[in-house]
């Protein structure tokens, strides 16, 4: 996986949640693709925005294990930092397009090592007016692969050099082949200027915000616990913003952030699916339009630590997964919105090509066969109901973003099955910084309901559950495979090829193989395709898009507001 292919959706709601709202106008479309609200003629110049944003990032050096937080890279990231490579979206299909940075598409050389030459547009600069340039390249992968606290250096580390023999020439030779570096110097990181950080602690420099931009906003200003406020790039060399100003307020309680919408406060929000939501959305709301997107780059689903007992066991892991009815776990939460079905692999269906979209499709509520695993696995059920072995109950806690409705339903229902087939389950939610900083990575956890985020097209397989992914002194504890998840040999290497080989049809088998793999032991279990919804008011015209890997805001300079 590449440079942040995954970012943890963190559910930062205080209080109790609600969400949102639904929808009203002739321009609303709630089929999952994405829809554009257009003024009649010319979208209008000037104004002001202020948008409600869920969650406040910890700080904005993209490369640092601090920048996990999805809404940092929604609202700034995407808006600031130049990428060789975007994300197009269509509404039904995600793809590779080159951006104006490059002048044509890259040179790609395989043999005898992989070389990729990229030719840079030298009319693409920096707000100051110098040119991103090949020395921006060589910067930035030093960083990655050499740097402190990083929050993921694949790919990055798969790079022997990176060489400027010109300022709009950059040489990225591999020391080992990686399929997905269209994902590079790019994705949830960015490209950064070379001139500016060079010789400078870059983490200090950026940690609260950042003056520099590539993109069509700057980064006016920053205010801890109340707002993030862009303004245009005077100097950007594309189309320049309609807006005057963008202000994402702060508002983590999803109730108050959908109240805000209806008072006029917010014109716009991107609210977690909460419960209230999906009734709301199915009843409409005037003056509201939305976008449901069930295709999404997002995976919800029930996160088991392998390391940890009862979880240790495979059979235990199995037993679990046939012990709950996911489909009407999914339609009690999401069934009037449409979305009805379980999630059946640990990737989304927007990298289908690269895995088995049905292989946990044969898990289905079956209290026989959960009879068959535990008492094959020398468990037996006490006079209370609940499996035990050698003096031990199947019991364990489940851990999850605190304050969050639909996750702490989702947790009770997720009880009660479990309940039902002999396993005790207690609920020990946490602040989220402290489960996404913390428990998780260092193993402090039995059971974990989360989502995660896609933010390139790569799989995301071999970076969550590769071996070498754990999290240890090691890779200075940098791994991302949380779980634990050791398989066999030969189906470890099946996930690692998702990230070498070349061979994009033996990429493909492999990363089926290796999602099968994950599957037959049941590394984790998947719950849902977490839809993303997206609301504005009427005031609001442009290209409104909900792009599910480069976010809602990815075409924010095109956006207006009408009277």
């Amino acid at each position: 996986m590449a440079s942040k292919h995954w970012r943890w959706l963190l559910a930062v709601v205080a209080g109790f949640s609600l969400l949102a709202a639904a929808c009203g106008g002739d321009d609303d479309d709630e089929s999952g693709g994405g829809t554009t609200t257009e003024a009649s003629g010319e979208v209008p110049e000037g104004g002001e925005l202020v948008i409600g944003a869920e969650q406040e990032p910890d700080c904005t050096d993209w490369i640092a294990s601090c920048s996990g937080s999805s809404w940092g890279y929604w609202m700034m990231n995407v808006n600031t930092m130049p990428r060789a490579y975007t994300v197009a979206w269509d509404g039904e299909t995600a793809t590779y397009e080159a951006t104006e940075l490059l002048d044509g598409e890259p040179e790609l050389v395989t043999e005898p090592k992989q070389v990729v030459t990229y030719k840079l547009n030298p009319d693409v600069t920096w707000n100051d007016g110098t040119p991103v340039s090949a020395d921006d390249f060589v910067y930035t992968w030093d960083q990655i692969a050499n740097g402190e606290d990083i929050y993921d250096t694949t790919g990055y580390s798969q790079i022997e050099s990176v060489e400027a023999p010109d300022p709009q020439t950059a040489v990225v030779t591999y020391s080992t082949p990686y399929p997905g570096w269209k994902a590079l110097f790019g994705g949830g990181y960015g490209i950064l200027p070379s001139h500016l950080l060079e010789g400078k602690d870059r983490a200090a420099e950026m940690a609260n915000g950042y003056t520099f931009s590539a993109g069509p906003w700057v980064i006016e200003s920053w205010e801890k616990g109340t707002a993030v406020t862009l303004v245009p790039n005077e100097n950007y060399w594309g189309d320049k913003p309609k807006l005057d100003k963008v202000t994402f307020r702060f508002i983590t309680d999803t109730a108050a952030g959908f109240q805000a919408l209806q008072n006029g406060e917010v014109s716009a929000i991107y609210p977690q699916p909460q419960l209230d939501a999906v009734e709301q959305i199915s009843n409409g709301l005037e003056g509201i339009n939305s976008v449901v997107n069930d295709r999404t780059g997002n995976i919800e689903a029930l996160w088991m630590n392998n390391a940890a007992p009862p979880f240790e066991s495979e059979a235990v892991r199995q037993a679990v997964a046939y012990s709950l009815d996911r489909d009407a776990i999914v339609e009690r939460l999401f069934g009037g919105i449409g979305v009805t079905e379980a999630a059946q692999a640990l990737e989304p269906a927007l990298v289908g090509e690269y895995t088995d979209l049905e292989a946990f499709a044969d898990y289905t509520l079956d209290l026989d066969k959960v009879t068959e695993l535990m008492e094959g696995d020398g468990w037996a059920k006490g006079s209370d109901g609940i499996w035990a072995k050698g003096g031990q109950k199947a019991s364990f806690s489940i851990k999850s973003t605190a304050g969050n409705a639909r996750r702490e339903l989702t947790e009770q229902i997720v009880q009660e099955q479990l309940k039902a087939a002999g396993f005790e389950m207690t609920i020990d939610n946490q602040e989220a910084g402290d489960l996404f900083g913390q428990i998780l990575p260092s193993g402090d956890f039995q059971l974990a309901l989360y989502a995660q985020v896609l933010t390139t097209l790569e799989p995301g397989a071999c970076t969550l559950f590769c071996a070498a992914n754990i999290p240890t002194p090691e890779n200075d504890n940098s791994g991302q495979n949380w779980t634990r998840t050791e398989l066999s040999e030969a189906d470890n290497g099946n996930l690692e090829a998702l990230d070498t080989e070349l061979d994009q049809e033996a990429r493909a088998e492999a990363g089926k193989a290796g999602m099968d793999a994950l599957a037959a032991t049941v590394a984790s279990l998947p719950l849902d395709p977490l839809p993303n919804i997206l609301l504005w008011s009427d005031s609001v015209v442009g290209n409104v898009v909900d792009n599910p890997v480069m976010g809602p805001f990815f075409t924010l300079h095109e956006w207006g507001v009408q009277s």
